[in-house]
């Protein structure tokens, strides 16, 4: 059976820089209150840029880096849920920006911070069913869009940006080993944003607005919970031992969070990657962006074991194992 293996990264953030410091002359704040609670010091905010201009810029950078053509691509599937527009979707936007070939299919998935892992699991299905060759998975968010900026309790959390992945149908042991999507609409209050489309006239009310809400305390224990489940699963599919995994790199949302990830697999610091400090949380962006400053550092190598676990709105969540 073919496997989906990741042969090409790439990353994109926007240049305005929003410190932790700029924050504190716009709400109650400070950075030795966000960086001791998040780890956060710093995030990028696209002044410019829609979603799917960071989603295509972030996936030309993976296609020269996998030596692929845009022509070569036969599925594009963009992890978001900030789209420029309700439709069409990013991915047909990412698809008229690149010039990938007329009839290939091209969708987005609506997972929040585990978009980018639904999306590979997505993708790495049509690869082994034999009906896709060559695929582009990316995670790509915007979340300036959502964030009230008085409300201290979420708008020092998140950032823009964009990260993509080329996949390709291989034979060997390298590419995804397993992969596994879950959700439960049943605490979606704990995080989520309102429609930012106008009420219906026919609708007796409307929300107000659209800014991203999130019960903090209680998303912390989900995400800890369920992460953690999340990677039992993968492992025990694959027969994987936490020694056995050469770099963690989940989902950048908070340095407690990870941390609790890493104590549960016993795993030593060195072998989790992070790069909150300098983006803060991007959503679906943030596994594949760190995914690229990774291997651009030098730190996955072939045949590395590398583990992604993501938790989000919805409630969602993710994981995933691949051999590089």
């Amino acid at each position: 059976m073919m496997k989906a293996r990741l042969i090409g990264t790439g990353s994109f953030v926007p240049k305005k820089i929003l410190t932790n410091y700029d924050l504190e002359k716009m709400v109650e704040t400070s950075d030795s209150w966000i960086s001791t609670r998040t780890g956060i010091r710093q995030r990028r905010v696209a002044v410019e840029d829609s979603t799917s201009e960071m989603a295509a810029k972030a996936a030309k950078a993976a296609l020269k880096a996998a030596g692929v053509s845009p022509k070569e691509i036969d599925l594009i599937i963009v992890g978001t849920v900030t789209p420029d527009m309700t439709f069409p979707s990013s991915a047909c936007f990412v698809q008229s920006h690149l010039g990938v070939k007329s009839g290939a299919a091209a969708f987005d998935v609506s997972a929040a911070c585990s978009g980018f892992l639904y999306a590979l699991d997505i993708a790495n299905k049509y690869i082994k069913s034999g009906s896709v060759q060559k695929a582009l998975v990316i995670g790509a968010d915007r979340f300036s869009r959502l964030v009230d900026w008085k409300d201290r309790s979420t708008c020092v959390l998140f950032g823009d940006g964009a990260g993509a992945v080329v996949l390709s149908a291989e034979k060997g042991n390298r590419g995804v080993l397993s992969s596994r999507i879950h959700s439960d609409g049943r605490h979606w209050e704990m995080l989520y944003a309102d429609s930012p489309c106008p009420p219906s006239p026919f609708e007796k009310k409307g929300s107000g607005n659209h800014y991203l809400k999130m019960n903090g305390n209680e998303t912390f224990k989900l995400a800890v919970r369920t992460m953690g489940s999340a990677i039992k699963e993968v492992m025990e599919e694959t027969g994987l031992k936490p020694e056995d995994i050469s770099l963690l790199i989940p989902h950048q949302a908070n340095l407690r969070i990870i941390n609790a990830a890493r104590d549960r697999l016993k795993l030593a610091e060195e072998k989790v990657f992070t790069n909150l400090d300098k983006y803060g949380n991007t959503s679906a962006g943030s596994i594949p962006i760190a995914l690229d400053e990774a291997v651009r550092e030098g730190k996955v190598k072939d045949n590395d074991i590398i583990l992604f676990v993501s938790f989000g709105g919805g409630l969602t969540w993710a994981s995933a194992a691949v051999r590089w």
